[in-house]
């Protein structure tokens, strides 16, 4: 099953899945922010600053066409919580519940490992054949704007969900420390 345009065809009453990918309201639009940290990784307070002046660029014009809004930014401090958000990278943004890349590249992230206290490897967002480590504005607003008005078919998240062994050891090595610090 692929996105569903916001033309009103699928309600979240014919979700594909809990998980609720590819449903939204005729005129709502949900973007969500998943990371890892905010307060020392390169990659999640760029792509947090990045995000947020595209949406303070796009949220007047859709507002004024009629949509709504909801921007939501979710840490994933746990495990627990990673899973309750099936989360596969970080950094992670959504529109109405489908990740805007297509795929997850990963490298190395120097911030997360020193987190964690193990080697971490965080997404790389690629555009126009180029990998960034934070997404440029234009491929956020790309995405948002193809979710609102259908350009884009993807694939349902709706298949069985296991946390990346990456996500596990970082979301280990993030508690060993914390309990070292003690």
């Amino acid at each position: 099953m692929g996105l569903t345009p916001l033309n009103g065809k699928q309600t979240s009453e014919e979700s594909c899945c809990s998980f609720g990918c590819g449903t939204v309201s005729e005129k709502k639009i949900v973007v969500e922010y998943l990371y890892l940290d905010l307060e020392s990784c390169d990659r999640c307070v760029g792509t947090d600053n990045v995000l947020d002046e595209v949406m303070v660029t796009l949220t007047p014009a859709l507002s004024l066409a009629g949509f709504e809004i909801e921007y939501n930014k979710i840490e994933m401090k746990t495990a627990e919580i990673a899973k309750q958000y099936r989360f596969i990278s970080s950094p992670t943004i959504r529109v109405n519940g489908q990740d805007i890349c297509q795929s997850v590249v990963e490298n190395s992230c120097g911030c997360c490992s020193e987190i964690s206290g193990t080697d971490v490897n965080c997404r790389v967002f690629e555009y126009n054949g180029e990998p960034y480590e934070v997404p440029p504005k234009e491929i956020i607003a790309e995405a948002i704007l193809n979710a609102v008005f259908g350009q884009v078919e993807t694939g349902c998240s709706c298949v069985e969900y296991e946390l990346p062994e990456n996500l596990k050891e970082f979301f280990e090595g993030k508690q060993n420390r914390l309990l070292l610090r003690r």
